[in-house]
C-alpha cells in the first residue's frame, strides 16, 4: 500500500511540475526560466525536483516523450486516406493548439533539444510501421531506419517552416504536403507502387 501512495505523490509531483513548466513557458521564454521558477510555481522544494528530475531539460524531454505517445496512439486515426506511419496530422493540429509553447521555446537550446528527441522518438515509430508495411519477402530499396529518419526530418523541418512563417495553412493542408512531399518515395523505398 505505501508504494501505490508513493506512486501516486510522485505522479502528483511530476504533474505539477509539468504544468508549471507549460504556465511559465506561456509567459516567457523557455531559455529565460530558471529551475527556481519552476519550482516557485508548482510549489515543491528544491530536492523534490531535482528527485524527479536531472534539470529544466529533463523536464522539457520528459513532457515531449508523453507527448509523442499520445501522437503514437493516435497514429492509426489520421485524415481520411493518411498514411497511419505517424499521426503527422495530430502532430500539426498539437502544434497549433500550443503554439505559445513553441514560441516560446525560440531557436535556441530549448527547441534544438526538443527537436533531437522528437526526431529520434518519431524516427522509432516510423521505422515500426514501415516493418509493417514492408512486404515480408522483400529487402527494402532503401534501409528502413534511414526511411524513418528521413520521415522525421522531414515532417520537424515541415513544423518549423510552419511555425517560422506563421502557420499560412490550416493543420490539414499542412498533412496534405507531407504525405504529397514524403510518401512516393516511401512507397519507392518499400518496392511498392503507389499506397498500399
Amino acid at each position: 500500500m505505501p508504494s501505490t501512495k508513493m506512486d501516486r505523490r510522485s505522479q502528483r509531483t511530476r504533474q505539477a511540475l509539468a504544468v508549471a513548466l507549460a504556465a511559465l513557458m506561456s509567459e516567457k521564454r523557455y531559455d529565460k526560466i530558471s529551475v527556481q521558477d519552476i519550482i516557485d510555481r508548482a510549489n515543491v522544494g528544491r530536492s523534490t525536483f531535482y528527485a524527479h528530475y536531472q534539470d529544466k531539460e529533463d523536464l522539457l524531454i520528459s513532457q515531449l516523450e508523453h507527448v509523442l505517445d499520445i501522437f503514437d496512439q493516435h497514429a492509426g486515426h489520421g485524415a481520411a486516406g493518411a498514411q497511419p506511419m505517424l499521426a503527422s496530422l495530430e502532430i500539426f493540429r498539437h502544434v497549433e493548439a500550443h503554439r505559445h509553447l513553441y514560441d516560446a521555446l525560440g531557436w535556441g537550446r530549448g527547441v534544438e533539444l526538443l527537436f533531437t528527441k522528437a526526431q529520434s522518438g518519431m524516427a522509432r515509430s516510423f521505422e515500426a510501421r514501415l516493418r509493417a508495411l514492408a512486404p515480408p519477402a522483400q529487402q527494402p530499396a532503401v534501409p528502413l531506419p534511414i526511411v524513418a529518419d528521413y520521415l522525421a526530418g522531414a515532417l520537424l523541418t515541415l513544423l518549423k517552416w510552419w511555425l517560422d512563417n506563421d502557420m499560412p495553412y490550416p493543420p490539414e493542408r499542412m498533412e496534405a504536403i507531407f504525405q504529397r512531399l514524403v510518401l512516393p518515395g516511401v512507397w519507392a523505398s518499400l518496392g511498392r507502387h503507389g499506397q498500399p
